[in-house]
Protein backbone atom coordinates (compact mmCIF):
# COMPACT_ATOMS: atom_id res chain seq x y z
CA UNK A 1 0.00 0.00 0.00
CA UNK A 2 2.89 2.34 0.80
CA UNK A 3 4.46 1.68 -2.60
CA UNK A 4 1.11 2.33 -4.32
CA UNK A 5 0.72 5.68 -2.52
CA UNK A 6 4.30 6.61 -3.43
CA UNK A 7 3.72 5.76 -7.10
CA UNK A 8 0.49 7.80 -7.15
CA UNK A 9 2.28 10.77 -5.57
CA UNK A 10 5.07 10.65 -8.15
CA UNK A 11 2.48 10.59 -10.97
CA UNK A 12 0.65 13.54 -9.45
CA UNK A 13 3.84 15.63 -9.43
CA UNK A 14 4.09 15.27 -13.22
CA UNK A 15 0.81 17.12 -13.78
CA UNK A 16 0.36 20.84 -13.25
CA UNK A 17 -3.45 20.58 -13.19
CA UNK A 18 -6.14 18.00 -12.56
CA UNK A 19 -6.32 15.28 -15.21
CA UNK A 20 -9.85 13.82 -15.28
CA UNK A 21 -11.07 11.14 -17.68
CA UNK A 22 -14.19 8.99 -17.50
CA UNK A 23 -14.80 5.56 -19.06
CA UNK A 24 -17.83 4.09 -17.35
CA UNK A 25 -18.15 0.34 -17.80
CA UNK A 26 -21.04 -0.99 -19.84
CA UNK A 27 -23.91 -1.98 -17.50
CA UNK A 28 -24.34 -5.76 -17.38
CA UNK A 29 -27.95 -5.71 -18.57
CA UNK A 30 -27.08 -3.43 -21.47
CA UNK A 31 -24.14 -5.67 -22.42
CA UNK A 32 -26.32 -8.79 -22.39
CA UNK A 33 -29.04 -7.11 -24.50
CA UNK A 34 -26.40 -5.80 -26.92
CA UNK A 35 -24.92 -9.25 -27.46
CA UNK A 36 -28.44 -10.60 -27.93
CA UNK A 37 -29.11 -7.90 -30.53
CA UNK A 38 -25.99 -8.80 -32.52
CA UNK A 39 -26.87 -12.49 -32.15
CA UNK A 40 -30.34 -11.95 -33.63
CA UNK A 41 -28.87 -9.88 -36.48
CA UNK A 42 -26.36 -12.65 -37.20
CA UNK A 43 -29.04 -15.36 -37.27
CA UNK A 44 -31.19 -13.35 -39.68
CA UNK A 45 -28.07 -12.60 -41.72
CA UNK A 46 -27.40 -16.30 -42.25
CA UNK A 47 -31.07 -16.81 -43.14
CA UNK A 48 -30.92 -14.04 -45.75
CA UNK A 49 -27.67 -15.44 -47.17
CA UNK A 50 -29.43 -18.81 -47.51
CA UNK A 51 -32.24 -17.12 -49.42
CA UNK A 52 -29.70 -15.36 -51.66
CA UNK A 53 -27.93 -18.62 -52.42
CA UNK A 54 -31.26 -20.05 -53.61
CA UNK A 55 -31.93 -16.88 -55.65
CA UNK A 56 -34.97 -16.04 -53.51
CA UNK A 57 -33.45 -12.70 -52.53
CA UNK A 58 -31.24 -10.46 -54.64
CA UNK A 59 -27.76 -9.55 -53.42
CA UNK A 60 -26.40 -6.27 -54.78
CA UNK A 61 -22.80 -6.67 -53.58
CA UNK A 62 -19.99 -8.12 -55.66
CA UNK A 63 -19.87 -11.91 -55.56
CA UNK A 64 -17.74 -14.58 -57.23
CA UNK A 65 -19.06 -15.67 -60.64
CA UNK A 66 -20.54 -19.12 -60.88
CA UNK A 67 -18.30 -20.01 -63.85
CA UNK A 68 -15.22 -19.17 -61.75
CA UNK A 69 -16.10 -21.41 -58.83
CA UNK A 70 -13.08 -23.66 -59.56
CA UNK A 71 -10.67 -20.70 -59.35
CA UNK A 72 -9.04 -19.58 -56.13
CA UNK A 73 -11.47 -16.85 -54.89
CA UNK A 74 -10.36 -13.23 -54.96
CA UNK A 75 -11.92 -12.76 -51.54
CA UNK A 76 -13.68 -14.86 -48.97
CA UNK A 77 -17.43 -14.45 -49.22
CA UNK A 78 -17.77 -14.49 -45.42
CA UNK A 79 -15.68 -11.29 -45.21
CA UNK A 80 -18.65 -9.38 -46.59
CA UNK A 81 -21.13 -10.94 -44.18
CA UNK A 82 -21.10 -7.90 -41.89
CA UNK A 83 -21.41 -5.50 -44.83
CA UNK A 84 -24.33 -7.36 -46.38
CA UNK A 85 -26.36 -8.03 -43.28
CA UNK A 86 -25.54 -5.43 -40.65
CA UNK A 87 -23.91 -2.37 -42.20
CA UNK A 88 -26.48 -2.15 -44.99
CA UNK A 89 -29.26 -1.67 -42.45
CA UNK A 90 -27.73 1.60 -41.24
CA UNK A 91 -25.75 2.68 -44.30
CA UNK A 92 -27.92 5.77 -44.76
CA UNK A 93 -26.22 7.33 -41.72
CA UNK A 94 -22.91 7.71 -43.58
CA UNK A 95 -21.60 9.35 -46.75
CA UNK A 96 -24.30 12.00 -46.68
CA UNK A 97 -23.41 14.58 -49.37
CA UNK A 98 -23.23 18.21 -48.25
CA UNK A 99 -23.45 21.29 -50.47
CA UNK A 100 -22.09 24.01 -48.24
CA UNK A 101 -19.16 24.89 -46.03
CA UNK A 102 -18.98 22.38 -43.12
CA UNK A 103 -19.24 25.11 -40.51
CA UNK A 104 -21.44 25.29 -37.43
CA UNK A 105 -24.39 24.76 -39.77
CA UNK A 106 -24.44 23.08 -43.16
CA UNK A 107 -26.76 22.12 -46.01
CA UNK A 108 -27.31 18.42 -46.76
CA UNK A 109 -28.48 16.95 -50.06
CA UNK A 110 -31.61 14.90 -49.41
CA UNK A 111 -31.55 11.34 -50.67
CA UNK A 112 -33.84 8.31 -50.56
CA UNK A 113 -33.27 4.59 -51.06
CA UNK A 114 -35.69 2.40 -53.00
CA UNK A 115 -33.92 -0.84 -52.07
CA UNK A 116 -33.14 -0.65 -48.34
CA UNK A 117 -29.82 1.22 -48.51
CA UNK A 118 -28.21 -0.73 -51.36
CA UNK A 119 -28.46 2.34 -53.59
CA UNK A 120 -29.45 5.98 -53.08
CA UNK A 121 -31.22 8.56 -55.23
CA UNK A 122 -31.13 12.33 -54.78
CA UNK A 123 -34.54 13.97 -54.54
CA UNK A 124 -33.27 17.39 -55.61
CA UNK A 125 -34.16 18.91 -52.25
CA UNK A 126 -31.70 20.40 -49.77
CA UNK A 127 -31.92 20.20 -45.97
CA UNK A 128 -30.99 23.72 -44.88
CA UNK A 129 -29.15 24.84 -41.74
CA UNK A 130 -28.42 21.44 -40.25
CA UNK A 131 -26.44 21.88 -37.01
CA UNK A 132 -23.08 20.27 -37.72
CA UNK A 133 -21.89 18.15 -34.79
CA UNK A 134 -19.68 15.83 -36.85
CA UNK A 135 -16.92 17.86 -38.53
CA UNK A 136 -13.46 18.29 -36.97
CA UNK A 137 -13.76 22.03 -37.49
CA UNK A 138 -12.51 22.75 -33.97
CA UNK A 139 -11.62 26.42 -34.43
CA UNK A 140 -14.19 27.26 -37.09
CA UNK A 141 -11.70 28.00 -39.89
CA UNK A 142 -13.68 25.90 -42.41
CA UNK A 143 -15.40 28.96 -43.91
CA UNK A 144 -15.76 30.62 -47.30
CA UNK A 145 -15.67 34.20 -46.05
CA UNK A 146 -13.09 36.11 -44.03
CA UNK A 147 -9.33 36.53 -44.15
CA UNK A 148 -8.49 32.86 -44.75
CA UNK A 149 -10.82 32.61 -47.75
CA UNK A 150 -9.59 35.92 -49.19
CA UNK A 151 -5.89 35.06 -48.96
CA UNK A 152 -6.48 31.56 -50.34
CA UNK A 153 -8.35 33.09 -53.29
CA UNK A 154 -5.50 35.49 -53.98
CA UNK A 155 -3.00 32.64 -53.78
CA UNK A 156 -5.05 30.63 -56.29
CA UNK A 157 -4.95 33.50 -58.77
CA UNK A 158 -1.17 33.74 -58.45
CA UNK A 159 -0.10 30.08 -58.23
CA UNK A 160 -3.09 28.09 -59.49
CA UNK A 161 -4.62 25.18 -57.61
CA UNK A 162 -1.83 22.65 -58.09
CA UNK A 163 1.89 22.39 -58.82
CA UNK A 164 1.82 19.01 -60.62
CA UNK A 165 5.17 17.90 -59.25
CA UNK A 166 6.96 16.65 -56.15
CA UNK A 167 8.89 18.92 -53.80
CA UNK A 168 12.22 17.52 -55.02
CA UNK A 169 11.52 18.29 -58.65
CA UNK A 170 9.53 21.39 -59.68
CA UNK A 171 6.88 21.39 -56.96
CA UNK A 172 8.66 23.43 -54.29
CA UNK A 173 7.30 26.96 -54.01
CA UNK A 174 8.11 29.78 -51.62
CA UNK A 175 4.80 29.25 -49.79
CA UNK A 176 5.87 25.74 -48.74
CA UNK A 177 9.07 27.03 -47.20
CA UNK A 178 7.23 29.90 -45.52
CA UNK A 179 4.77 27.43 -43.99
CA UNK A 180 7.55 25.14 -42.75
CA UNK A 181 9.35 27.98 -40.99
CA UNK A 182 6.08 29.20 -39.48
CA UNK A 183 5.11 25.69 -38.35
CA UNK A 184 8.49 25.21 -36.66
CA UNK A 185 7.97 28.44 -34.70
CA UNK A 186 4.41 27.45 -33.88
CA UNK A 187 5.52 24.07 -32.53
CA UNK A 188 8.63 25.38 -30.80
CA UNK A 189 11.00 23.03 -32.63
CA UNK A 190 14.12 23.50 -34.76
CA UNK A 191 12.62 22.51 -38.09
CA UNK A 192 9.49 21.12 -39.72
CA UNK A 193 8.34 19.60 -42.97
CA UNK A 194 4.87 19.60 -44.53
CA UNK A 195 3.13 16.95 -46.62
CA UNK A 196 0.08 17.02 -48.86
CA UNK A 197 -1.79 14.23 -47.09
CA UNK A 198 -2.23 13.66 -43.36
CA UNK A 199 -2.66 9.86 -43.60
CA UNK A 200 0.51 9.51 -45.66
CA UNK A 201 2.42 11.65 -43.16
CA UNK A 202 2.19 8.72 -40.75
CA UNK A 203 2.08 5.74 -43.09
CA UNK A 204 5.07 6.87 -45.19
CA UNK A 205 7.32 8.50 -42.59
CA UNK A 206 7.36 5.79 -39.91
CA UNK A 207 8.89 3.30 -42.41
CA UNK A 208 11.61 5.88 -43.15
CA UNK A 209 12.51 6.02 -39.45
CA UNK A 210 12.14 2.39 -38.39
CA UNK A 211 13.31 -0.92 -39.87
CA UNK A 212 13.91 -4.56 -39.05
CA UNK A 213 15.65 -4.85 -35.70
CA UNK A 214 13.73 -1.90 -34.27
CA UNK A 215 10.86 -2.05 -31.79
CA UNK A 216 7.63 -0.06 -31.95
CA UNK A 217 5.43 0.21 -28.84
CA UNK A 218 1.97 1.28 -30.01
CA UNK A 219 -1.14 2.28 -28.06
CA UNK A 220 -3.92 -0.20 -28.75
CA UNK A 221 -6.26 2.58 -29.94
CA UNK A 222 -3.86 4.27 -32.36
CA UNK A 223 -5.20 5.48 -35.71
CA UNK A 224 -5.04 3.24 -38.79
CA UNK A 225 -2.35 5.46 -40.37
CA UNK A 226 -0.02 4.80 -37.42
CA UNK A 227 -0.77 1.09 -37.52
CA UNK A 228 -0.12 0.92 -41.27
CA UNK A 229 3.13 2.89 -40.98
CA UNK A 230 4.34 0.59 -38.21
CA UNK A 231 3.56 -2.51 -40.26
CA UNK A 232 5.21 -1.16 -43.41
CA UNK A 233 8.40 -0.39 -41.48
CA UNK A 234 9.21 -4.06 -40.90
CA UNK A 235 9.92 -3.34 -37.23
CA UNK A 236 8.65 -5.54 -34.41
CA UNK A 237 5.37 -4.17 -33.02
CA UNK A 238 4.11 -4.62 -29.50
CA UNK A 239 0.85 -3.09 -28.28
CA UNK A 240 0.21 -1.63 -24.84
CA UNK A 241 -3.16 -0.98 -23.22
CA UNK A 242 -4.69 2.40 -23.94
CA UNK A 243 -3.10 5.15 -21.83
CA UNK A 244 -1.90 2.50 -19.38
CA UNK A 245 1.54 3.41 -18.13
CA UNK A 246 2.04 0.13 -16.24
CA UNK A 247 1.47 -1.80 -19.48
CA UNK A 248 3.87 0.46 -21.38
CA UNK A 249 6.59 0.28 -18.72
CA UNK A 250 6.39 -3.51 -18.64
CA UNK A 251 6.99 -3.64 -22.39
CA UNK A 252 9.87 -1.18 -22.10
CA UNK A 253 11.43 -3.14 -19.26
CA UNK A 254 11.09 -6.44 -21.12
CA UNK A 255 12.62 -4.86 -24.23
CA UNK A 256 15.63 -3.65 -22.28
CA UNK A 257 16.13 -6.95 -20.45
CA UNK A 258 15.49 -9.50 -23.21
CA UNK A 259 16.36 -7.57 -26.37
CA UNK A 260 15.48 -9.00 -29.77
CA UNK A 261 13.86 -12.46 -30.05
CA UNK A 262 16.24 -15.43 -30.45
CA UNK A 263 19.46 -13.37 -30.67
CA UNK A 264 18.76 -11.23 -27.55
CA UNK A 265 20.74 -8.41 -29.13
CA UNK A 266 19.74 -4.89 -28.05
CA UNK A 267 17.07 -3.25 -30.18
CA UNK A 268 18.43 -0.75 -32.71
CA UNK A 269 15.73 1.73 -31.72
CA UNK A 270 12.65 1.71 -29.53
CA UNK A 271 9.85 4.05 -30.63
CA UNK A 272 6.70 4.83 -28.62
CA UNK A 273 3.69 5.68 -30.82
CA UNK A 274 0.85 7.70 -29.25
CA UNK A 275 -1.82 10.25 -30.21
CA UNK A 276 -2.64 13.57 -28.56
CA UNK A 277 -6.45 13.15 -28.55
CA UNK A 278 -7.92 9.78 -29.43
CA UNK A 279 -10.72 10.56 -31.84
CA UNK A 280 -12.97 7.63 -30.93
CA UNK A 281 -12.54 7.79 -27.15
CA UNK A 282 -12.18 11.53 -26.52
CA UNK A 283 -9.22 10.78 -24.25
CA UNK A 284 -5.99 12.77 -23.96
CA UNK A 285 -2.62 11.04 -23.86
CA UNK A 286 -0.82 10.94 -20.49
CA UNK A 287 2.12 12.75 -22.02
CA UNK A 288 4.02 13.72 -18.85
CA UNK A 289 4.18 10.08 -17.76
CA UNK A 290 5.14 8.85 -21.23
CA UNK A 291 7.96 11.40 -21.47
CA UNK A 292 9.20 10.29 -18.05
CA UNK A 293 9.23 6.64 -19.19
CA UNK A 294 10.86 7.56 -22.49
CA UNK A 295 13.72 9.28 -20.68
CA UNK A 296 14.06 6.48 -18.13
CA UNK A 297 14.43 3.76 -20.78
CA UNK A 298 16.17 5.86 -23.47
CA UNK A 299 13.39 5.37 -26.04
CA UNK A 300 12.10 7.71 -28.76
CA UNK A 301 8.64 9.27 -28.80
CA UNK A 302 6.40 9.81 -31.85
CA UNK A 303 3.39 12.02 -31.02
CA UNK A 304 0.45 12.26 -33.45
CA UNK A 305 -1.38 15.52 -32.76
CA UNK A 306 -3.94 15.27 -35.54
CA UNK A 307 -6.85 16.13 -33.23
CA UNK A 308 -5.03 18.03 -30.50
CA UNK A 309 -3.03 20.61 -32.46
CA UNK A 310 -4.99 23.86 -32.43
CA UNK A 311 -7.66 22.35 -30.18
CA UNK A 312 -5.74 22.03 -26.89
CA UNK A 313 -3.57 24.30 -24.80
CA UNK A 314 -3.85 27.96 -23.83
CA UNK A 315 -2.00 28.92 -27.04
CA UNK A 316 -3.44 26.19 -29.25
CA UNK A 317 -0.10 24.40 -29.54
CA UNK A 318 -1.63 21.03 -28.79
CA UNK A 319 -1.12 18.51 -26.02
CA UNK A 320 2.46 19.66 -25.29
CA UNK A 321 1.12 23.15 -24.63
CA UNK A 322 -1.81 21.71 -22.67
CA UNK A 323 0.53 20.06 -20.17
CA UNK A 324 3.06 22.92 -20.22
CA UNK A 325 5.88 20.65 -21.41
CA UNK A 326 9.04 21.29 -23.42
CA UNK A 327 8.54 20.44 -27.14
CA UNK A 328 12.14 19.20 -27.24
CA UNK A 329 11.08 16.26 -25.04
CA UNK A 330 9.07 14.88 -27.98
CA UNK A 331 11.40 13.46 -30.63
CA UNK A 332 8.94 13.42 -33.54
CA UNK A 333 5.98 15.81 -33.49
CA UNK A 334 3.40 14.94 -36.10
CA UNK A 335 0.04 16.52 -36.83
CA UNK A 336 -2.44 17.33 -39.57
CA UNK A 337 -3.90 20.52 -41.00
CA UNK A 338 -7.24 18.89 -41.81
CA UNK A 339 -9.01 19.79 -38.58
CA UNK A 340 -8.25 22.91 -36.56
CA UNK A 341 -6.76 24.71 -39.59
CA UNK A 342 -9.61 23.93 -41.98
CA UNK A 343 -7.25 22.71 -44.71
CA UNK A 344 -5.46 19.47 -45.69
CA UNK A 345 -2.09 17.79 -45.28
CA UNK A 346 0.23 17.07 -42.38
CA UNK A 347 3.57 17.95 -40.84
CA UNK A 348 6.57 16.47 -39.05
CA UNK A 349 8.48 18.63 -36.58
CA UNK A 350 11.63 18.05 -34.56
CA UNK A 351 15.38 18.48 -34.73
CA UNK A 352 16.89 19.76 -37.96
CA UNK A 353 18.81 16.52 -38.49
CA UNK A 354 15.55 14.55 -38.34
CA UNK A 355 13.76 16.75 -40.87
CA UNK A 356 16.75 16.85 -43.25
CA UNK A 357 16.87 13.06 -43.16
CA UNK A 358 13.14 12.78 -43.99
CA UNK A 359 13.49 15.15 -46.94
CA UNK A 360 15.71 12.55 -48.58
CA UNK A 361 14.18 9.29 -47.36
CA UNK A 362 10.44 9.83 -46.89
CA UNK A 363 8.36 8.34 -49.72
CA UNK A 364 5.70 10.94 -49.03
CA UNK A 365 8.27 13.67 -49.75
CA UNK A 366 10.08 12.05 -52.66
CA UNK A 367 7.17 10.67 -54.67
CA UNK A 368 3.98 12.50 -53.62
CA UNK A 369 2.74 15.68 -55.27
CA UNK A 370 3.41 18.70 -53.07
CA UNK A 371 0.74 20.60 -51.16
CA UNK A 372 -1.68 22.73 -53.19
CA UNK A 373 -0.79 26.49 -52.99
CA UNK A 374 -4.22 27.74 -51.80
CA UNK A 375 -4.25 25.05 -49.11
CA UNK A 376 -0.78 26.16 -48.04
CA UNK A 377 -2.00 29.74 -47.79
CA UNK A 378 -5.08 28.70 -45.81
CA UNK A 379 -2.82 27.04 -43.24
CA UNK A 380 -0.44 30.01 -43.07
CA UNK A 381 -3.28 32.47 -42.50
CA UNK A 382 -5.11 30.36 -39.89
CA UNK A 383 -1.86 29.57 -38.06
CA UNK A 384 -0.88 33.24 -37.90
CA UNK A 385 -4.37 33.96 -36.59
CA UNK A 386 -3.93 31.40 -33.79
CA UNK A 387 -0.50 32.86 -32.97
CA UNK A 388 -1.87 36.40 -32.96
CA UNK A 389 0.48 37.48 -35.76
CA UNK A 390 -2.39 38.74 -37.89
CA UNK A 391 -2.74 41.79 -35.66
CA UNK A 392 -6.03 40.62 -34.12
CA UNK A 393 -7.17 38.66 -31.08
CA UNK A 394 -9.48 36.46 -33.18
CA UNK A 395 -7.33 33.36 -32.73
CA UNK A 396 -7.21 33.63 -28.96
CA UNK A 397 -10.95 34.29 -28.86
CA UNK A 398 -11.61 31.11 -30.84
CA UNK A 399 -9.38 29.07 -28.52
CA UNK A 400 -11.26 30.39 -25.50
CA UNK A 401 -14.63 29.80 -27.16
CA UNK A 402 -13.73 26.19 -28.00
CA UNK A 403 -12.68 25.55 -24.40
CA UNK A 404 -15.87 27.10 -23.03
CA UNK A 405 -18.08 25.18 -25.46
CA UNK A 406 -16.34 21.90 -24.63
CA UNK A 407 -16.68 22.39 -20.87
CA UNK A 408 -20.33 23.46 -21.15
CA UNK A 409 -21.37 20.67 -23.54
CA UNK A 410 -19.74 17.91 -21.50
CA UNK A 411 -21.03 19.24 -18.18
CA UNK A 412 -24.63 19.54 -19.38
CA UNK A 413 -24.62 16.04 -20.92
CA UNK A 414 -23.30 14.62 -17.67
CA UNK A 415 -25.97 16.45 -15.67
CA UNK A 416 -28.64 15.06 -17.99
CA UNK A 417 -27.57 11.52 -17.15
CA UNK A 418 -25.87 10.47 -20.40
CA UNK A 419 -22.80 8.24 -20.31
CA UNK A 420 -19.99 10.09 -22.08
CA UNK A 421 -16.37 9.04 -22.54
CA UNK A 422 -13.09 10.90 -22.51
CA UNK A 423 -11.30 13.80 -20.90
CA UNK A 424 -13.15 16.84 -19.56
CA UNK A 425 -11.13 19.11 -21.87
CA UNK A 426 -11.48 17.05 -25.06
CA UNK A 427 -13.68 18.57 -27.82
CA UNK A 428 -14.38 15.02 -29.02
CA UNK A 429 -17.42 13.83 -27.04
CA UNK A 430 -18.46 10.16 -27.44
CA UNK A 431 -22.00 9.51 -26.16
CA UNK A 432 -22.64 5.82 -25.56
CA UNK A 433 -25.51 4.08 -27.39
CA UNK A 434 -24.43 0.45 -26.89
CA UNK A 435 -27.19 -1.42 -28.75
CA UNK A 436 -26.91 -1.97 -32.53
CA UNK A 437 -30.52 -0.95 -33.22
CA UNK A 438 -29.86 2.45 -31.65
CA UNK A 439 -27.03 3.30 -34.05
CA UNK A 440 -29.21 3.84 -37.09
CA UNK A 441 -32.24 5.07 -35.16
CA UNK A 442 -30.27 7.75 -33.33
CA UNK A 443 -28.64 9.13 -36.49
CA UNK A 444 -31.94 9.24 -38.39
CA UNK A 445 -33.92 10.81 -35.57
CA UNK A 446 -31.31 13.52 -35.02
CA UNK A 447 -31.31 14.36 -38.74
CA UNK A 448 -35.12 14.67 -38.64
CA UNK A 449 -34.53 17.35 -36.02
CA UNK A 450 -31.97 19.11 -38.26
CA UNK A 451 -28.88 17.90 -36.40
CA UNK A 452 -26.05 16.15 -38.23
CA UNK A 453 -24.26 13.55 -36.10
CA UNK A 454 -21.73 10.75 -36.53
CA UNK A 455 -22.71 7.33 -35.19
CA UNK A 456 -20.11 4.60 -34.79
CA UNK A 457 -20.39 0.86 -34.13
CA UNK A 458 -18.55 -2.43 -34.47
CA UNK A 459 -15.91 -3.02 -35.91
CA UNK A 460 -14.77 0.60 -35.44
CA UNK A 461 -15.54 0.23 -31.72
CA UNK A 462 -15.78 -2.78 -29.38
CA UNK A 463 -18.96 -4.74 -30.02
CA UNK A 464 -20.74 -3.49 -26.86
CA UNK A 465 -19.54 0.11 -27.09
CA UNK A 466 -21.43 1.64 -30.02
CA UNK A 467 -21.66 5.40 -29.72
CA UNK A 468 -22.53 8.75 -31.22
CA UNK A 469 -19.47 10.99 -31.54
CA UNK A 470 -19.85 14.75 -31.33
CA UNK A 471 -17.16 17.25 -32.22
CA UNK A 472 -17.49 20.62 -30.51
CA UNK A 473 -16.37 23.71 -32.43
CA UNK A 474 -15.59 27.31 -31.58
CA UNK A 475 -18.13 28.18 -34.28
CA UNK A 476 -20.99 26.69 -32.25
CA UNK A 477 -23.06 29.15 -30.27
CA UNK A 478 -24.52 28.40 -26.86
CA UNK A 479 -27.99 28.37 -28.46
CA UNK A 480 -26.89 25.66 -30.94
CA UNK A 481 -25.50 23.47 -28.19
CA UNK A 482 -28.66 23.94 -26.11
CA UNK A 483 -30.79 22.99 -29.13
CA UNK A 484 -28.76 19.82 -29.69
CA UNK A 485 -28.97 18.78 -26.04
CA UNK A 486 -32.70 19.53 -25.76
CA UNK A 487 -33.55 17.47 -28.83
CA UNK A 488 -31.23 14.68 -27.73
CA UNK A 489 -32.93 14.62 -24.34
CA UNK A 490 -36.34 14.54 -26.06
CA UNK A 491 -35.23 11.57 -28.18
CA UNK A 492 -33.92 9.74 -25.10
CA UNK A 493 -37.17 10.42 -23.25
CA UNK A 494 -39.24 9.07 -26.13
CA UNK A 495 -37.18 5.87 -26.14
CA UNK A 496 -37.91 5.41 -22.44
Amino acid sequence: AQLKRSHHASRTLLYKKTFVESFEETPLLVAVLTYMGYGILTIFGYLRDFLRDWKLEKCHLAREREEQKDFVPLYQDFENFYTRNLYMRIRDNWNRPIRSVPGAKMDLVERVTPDYNWTFEHTGKVLKDVINMGSYNYLGFAENTGTCADTASECTEKYGVGVCSTRQELGNIDKHEELEKLAARFLGVESSMVFGMGFATNSMNIPALMEKGCLILSDELNHASLVLGARLSGATIRVFKHNNMQSLEKLLRDAMVHGQPRTHRPWKKILILVEGIYSMEGSIVRLPEIIALKKKYKAYLYLDEAHSIGALGPRGRGVVDYFGLDPCDVDIMMGTFTKSFGAAGGYIGGKKELVDYLRLHSHSAVYATSMSPPITQQIITSMKCIMGEDGTTLGQERLCQLSENTTYFRRRLHEMGFIIYGNNDSPVVPLMLYMPAKIGAFGREMLKRNIGTVVVGFPATPIIESRARFCVSAAHTREMLDTVMFLRFSYSFMNL
